[in-house]
């Protein structure tokens, strides 16, 4: 089942023909949504809006607090696309056809991808409803061979043996804890590592303080694998992780944790993620890959 589909760049190509024979706008930014997030894209001028069951050769989002729709836009002053709702290995898509709109987005031009989604916190100074910076992650899957980049390489996107180290643009955190001062924000900020584990179950006790123990900040089911094929694109990434919950690590915690409370969370906090967002885009310089 997680075995890399063989997709050929013609498909990308189609997909990416059809989008742009659909739409004028032509982004630079891409923004991935995660659980409960997809309000960031509800923030786009002009919309041109697309649900995923319309798109050749999308697969379809299952899980509730994703919307399945690819919304186009201009985004204070950048033209932008978002995905409300992303897709997931624990669904039951192969990791090609995860990460199969990352490889349209390069195709259309996009040149940066966010990424966002919510997370349970590991670290213990981290509070619920705290908002993380991504400086790095662990890939679980892609460590026990889960790896979207597994089968033939496809040198028209990038190289047979991509980096890792640094992939979380240093300018672009920067910048984002800038904005979030300049907000009165800061107080909810963190920034750390991410994991991924498989899903969809959320971690055992004795997972969690494995994790704990590996340095691990914030821990979901998602972003690696898009994250992956970014960079393998490259276009530099910057992600965020909603805290939406604490990870029990203690055998005597009552605490448990479930997806509706992962949802009313992100509720809380979505306008706050959606004004640090649009704020970002606004002060990137899409056309020299700095930062205004």
């Amino acid at each position: 089942m997680h075995s890399k589909d063989q997709i050929s760049h013609d498909d990308y190509q189609k997909t990416a023909d059809w989008l742009l024979s659909q739409t004028q706008h032509r982004p630079k930014v891409a923004i991935i949504c995660g659980s409960g997030l997809g309000m960031l894209a509800d923030g786009l001028k002009c919309q041109d809006s697309f649900p995923y069951a319309d798109i050749p050769g999308f697969p379809q989002s299952t899980v509730q607090g994703h919307a399945g729709r690819l919304v186009f836009g201009e985004l204070k002053g950048k033209t932008c696309v978002c995905m409300q709702g992303r897709f997931h290995m624990y669904e039951g898509h192969s990791l090609s056809k995860t990460t199969f709109p990352v490889r349209v987005f390069k195709l259309l031009g996009v040149e940066t991808l966010i990424v966002t989604n919510a997370a349970g916190s590991l670290a213990d100074s981290y509070n619920t409803g705290d908002i993380m910076i991504i400086k790095d992650h662990i890939n679980f899957p892609g460590l026990a061979g889960l790896n979207p980049l597994n089968g033939p390489n496809d040198d028209k996107f990038g190289p047979r043996f991509p980096p890792m180290s640094g992939v979380y643009d240093r300018e672009l955190r920067r910048l984002a804890q800038d904005i979030s001062k300049t907000m009165g924000v800061s107080q909810y900020m963190q920034e750390g590592v991410y994991c991924m584990v498989g899903g969809p179950n959320f971690e055992s006790i004795a997972e969690a303080r494995l994790l704990h123990r590996l340095g691990v900040d914030a821990v979901g089911m998602s972003t690696a694998p898009e994250v992956l094929v970014a960079s393998h694109c490259g276009m530099r990434v910057f992600g965020l992780s909603l805290i939406t919950n604490k990870v029990v690590k203690c055998y005597d915690d009552p605490e448990c944790v479930d997806h509706e409370s992962v949802l009313e969370v992100s509720k809380l906090r979505s306008q706050t993620l959606q004004a640090l967002v649009s704020e970002l885009v606004g002060r990137m310089d899409v056309n020299n890959n700095n930062t205004a």
